[in-house]
C-alpha cells in the first residue's frame, strides 16, 4: 500500500498517528478543490462555501454543509449536528471557553490527557476561578473496569465536567467512553471527549456514546489533509457553543458560526469525504482490522525483546501501541527526544518516544502502509543505542 502515499521511500514511518499522512488520491482531491476556488474566489468562498453567504441562491446546499453530512455518516451521526474545526485541540478549546463554569467548579481530566488539551483546560478554568482535576491511571491496566472505577472515584460535589479520552494519545488506550459518560450523567456531570485518534481508527457511533460533546480529528486515521476535525455537540447543548473566533456567524446557531469564522483554507474539510471514500473502497474493516493486527503484534514483540509489560489488554489496543522501553535508554523528556532524533536521523525511522513516568516508552503507529518488518527494523536499531 506505500505506492498510495507520498512518503519518503527512505524512511521507515511509525509515526502516522502525530500528524497524519493523508493518501495520494486524497491530495489530488484537495488540489481540484484549491484549483476551483482560486478560478472563482469570491464566489466559492462567500456564496457556495457556507451558510453566510452574498447573494447566493438559498436552494443549493452549502458546501461545507454537504461535506458534514458525509462525514456524520462515516460515524454515526446527523450532519446538523457537527461542524469542522481545525483539529481535536481546537473543538476541546471552543467548549471549554464556552462551557459555564463557576468559582470553586472542577474539571476531571486523566494524567493521560494530551499536554495541549491540558493547557486548554488549565487556562479555561483558570479565568473563571474554577479548577483541574487529575485522575490519576494504573501504570498498567488490566481492563476497562480500571478506567470507568477510577474516574468513578474522583467525581465529587464540585465536579462539572470531565474531559475524557477516547484514545489516548501516547499511551494508546482505548477508553470506555459510554460507560464512562453512564457514570459521569448519573452524578450530574457533563462529558467531553477528546476523540483525536478515534475516527478511521476504530469502529464509531458518536450518538451511541451519549456524550455531551465529541470531537476528533479527521487528518489522523481518517485520511483527510491536515488539518481537519469535526466537533459533535448533543442538540440540548448547540444554543450554547461559540467558536473561539467570534465572527459574522454570532448568535445564529452553530452551523453559522463554525463554518465561516473568517477568511480561511476550507479544503481540508471539503476534501475529507475523499479520505473516507478511500477507506470505504479498501474496506473500512479490512483497514482497521489489518492496523489493529499490526499494533498488538508489534506490541508484543517489542515487549518480549525489551521484557516489558504493554499498558492494557488487547480490547483496550487500536491501530497504535505504547510500550516501556529499556531503562538504560533514559527516563526524561530529553532523553526521549535524543533516542527519537538519533532514531530518525542515523537509522531513518520515524516513531514517537516520550517519556511518562520515569521511564521512556516508543509509541508505534500501524497503518495500512506499514509491515512487521517495519517494527523489526526498529527493534534492531534500539538494540544499537
Amino acid at each position: 500500500m506505500r505506492e498510495h502515499w507520498a512518503l519518503d521511500p527512505n524512511i521507515t514511518y511509525l509515526n502516522h498517528g502525530t500528524v497524519g499522512a493523508p493518501p495520494r488520491c486524497v491530495l489530488e482531491a484537495q488540489q481540484k478543490l484549491r484549483d476551483e476556488i482560486e478560478r472563482q474566489p469570491s464566489h466559492f468562498l462567500l456564496r457556495e462555501l457556507a451558510g453566510i453567504r452574498l447573494g447566493a441562491d438559498g436552494a443549493k446546499q452549502p458546501r461545507l454543509r454537504a461535506a458534514a453530512d458525509e462525514v456524520g455518516r462515516f460515524v454515526g451521526a446527523d450532519g446538523k449536528d457537527l461542524v469542522f474545526v481545525d483539529n481535536a485541540t481546537s473543538g476541546v478549546n471552543a467548549v471549554l471557553r464556552t462551557f459555564d463554569f463557576r468559582e470553586g467548579d472542577e474539571v476531571l481530566i486523566l494524567d493521560h490527557a494530551y499536554g495541549a488539551v491540558r493547557n486548554a483546560a488549565e487556562y479555561a478554568t483558570r479565568l473563571r476561578g474554577a479548577k483541574v482535576r487529575v485522575v490519576e491511571l494504573p501504570e498498567s491496566i488490566t481492563g476497562p473496569w480500571a478506567v470507568i472505577e477510577a474516574i468513578e472515584r474522583a467525581i465529587g460535589p464540585r465536579t462539572r465536567l470531565a474531559l475524557i479520552d477516547h484514545i489516548t494519545s501516547e499511551s494508546a488506550l482505548i477508553l470506555p467512553v459510554a460507560e464512562i459518560a453512564s457514570r459521569c450523567h448519573h452524578r450530574g456531570v457533563a462529558v467531553l471527549v477528546d476523540g483525536a485518534h478515534a475516527p478511521g481508527a476504530i469502529p464509531l457511533d458518536v450518538p451511541s456514546l451519549a456524550v455531551d460533546w465529541y470531537t476528533g480529528n479527521l487528518h489522523k486515521w481518517a485520511y483527510s489533509p491536515r488539518s481537519s476535525a469535526v466537533l459533535w455537540t448533543a442538540p440540548e447543548r448547540q444554543a450554547t457553543l461559540h467558536h473561539t473566533v467570534i465572527s459574522w456567524g454570532l448568535d445564529q446557531g452553530m452551523a453559522q458560526e463554525f463554518d465561516w469564522p473568517g477568511t480561511r483554507d476550507p479544503t481540508p474539510h471539503l476534501a475529507a469525504p475523499a479520505g473516507i471514500a478511500f477507506m470505504c473502497e479498501l474496506g473500512v474493516d479490512n483497514v482497521q482490522r489489518y492496523s489493529h493486527e499490526l499494533a498488538w503484534n508489534a506490541g508484543r514483540e517489542m515487549a518480549a525483546r525489551w521484557n516489558s509489560t504493554l499498558l492494557g489488554p488487547e480490547d483496550m489496543i487500536g491501530t497504535m501501541v505504547a510500550v516501556p522501553l529499556p531503562g538504560r535508554l533514559g527516563t526524561t523528556r530529553d532523553d526521549g527526544i535524543r533516542v527519537r532524533d538519533a532514531l530518525l536521523f542515523d537509522h531513518g525511522i520515524e516513531v514517537h518516544v516520550y517519556a511518562w513516568k520515569e521511564r521512556l516508552r516508543v509509541r508505534v503507529s500501524a497503518q495500512i502502509y506499514n509491515e512487521m518488518a517495519d517494527v523489526e527494523r526498529l527493534i534492531n536499531a534500539l538494540s544499537t543505542f
